[in-house]
C-alpha cells in the first residue's frame, strides 16, 4: 500500500533540518503532506510507503553522509542508510532533497553531504527531481552538491542567509509540489 501523501524524512544534528522539514511541510500543507519524521526513528519499510518523497539533511563531516562516524553526537542518515540492502528498490519513487550547509564556516565544502544522499537514491533506483537549484546567491569555494553547475536539491544555509530562507523554500516548493502531486495521484 503506498501513501497518499508526499512523505518528509529528515536527518538532524543540531534541529534545523527539522525546522525546515516543518517549514516545507507547513507551505505543502497536512492534507498532502505527511509529518516529517526523523530517519532515526523509522525503519525503511515506511519510508517505502510513499511514492513521492522530500528528505533533507545537514552537511557534516568532509563530504560524508551525516552520521557517527562522520563526527555527528547522534545517529543521522548514515545509520538509517545501513538499514537498506541491495534489494532495497526506490524504483518508481519521486524524490526532491534539501540539505544545509554553512557557506562560509564551510566554504571547502558548502552542502557536500547533499551529493551524497542524492548519490545513494539515484543507486536505488528513485527518480530525483528539482536536482538544478541555482547556486547564484550563494559565496562558497566548493561544494560536492553542484551538478553541471547546480546544485542538486535545495540548499538552505540559516547561519548566514537566514534572511532568504523563506523566499527559497517559497520557490523551490512551487517547483516540486506539483512533480511530487503527479506521483501521490498516479
Amino acid at each position: 500500500m503506498t501513501m497518499d501523501k508526499i512523505g518528509i524524512f529528515f536527518g538532524t544534528e543540531t534541529g534545523t533540518t527539522r525546522l525546515i522539514a516543518k517549514k516545507i511541510h507547513k507551505k505543502l500543507g497536512d492534507e498532502i503532506a505527511a509529518k516529517p519524521l526523523n530517519v532515526t526513528r523509522i525503519e525503511p519499510a515506511e519510508m517505502l510507503q510513499y511514492d513521492a518523497l522530500i528528505l533533507g539533511t545537514p552537511s557534516y563531516g568532509n563530504e560524508q553522509i551525516p552520521g557517527l562516524a562522520a563526527g555527528c553526537l547522534e545517529p543521522n542518515w548514515q545509520e538509517f542508510l545501513v538499514k537498506l540492502d541491495k534489494n532495497t528498490d526506490f524504483s518508481g519513487k519521486r524524490i526532491a532533497l534539501f540539505g544545509l550547509g554553512a557557506q562560509e564556516r564551510y566554504s571547502e565544502r558548502f552542502c557536500s553531504s547533499l551529493m551524497r544522499l542524492y548519490e545513494v537514491f539515484k543507486g536505488y533506483g528513485a527518480e530525483i527531481i528539482a536536482d538544478d537549484w541555482p547556486t547564484e546567491g550563494y559565496t562558497f569555494q566548493q561544494s560536492a552538491a553542484v551538478k553541471d553547475g547546480r546544485f542538486v536539491g535545495l540548499v538552505i544555509d540559516e547561519r548566514t542567509q537566514g534572511m532568504y530562507t523563506n523566499d527559497r523554500i517559497d520557490t523551490w516548493v512551487a517547483k516540486v509540489k506539483p512533480l511530487l502531486l503527479e506521483k501521490v495521484a498516479a
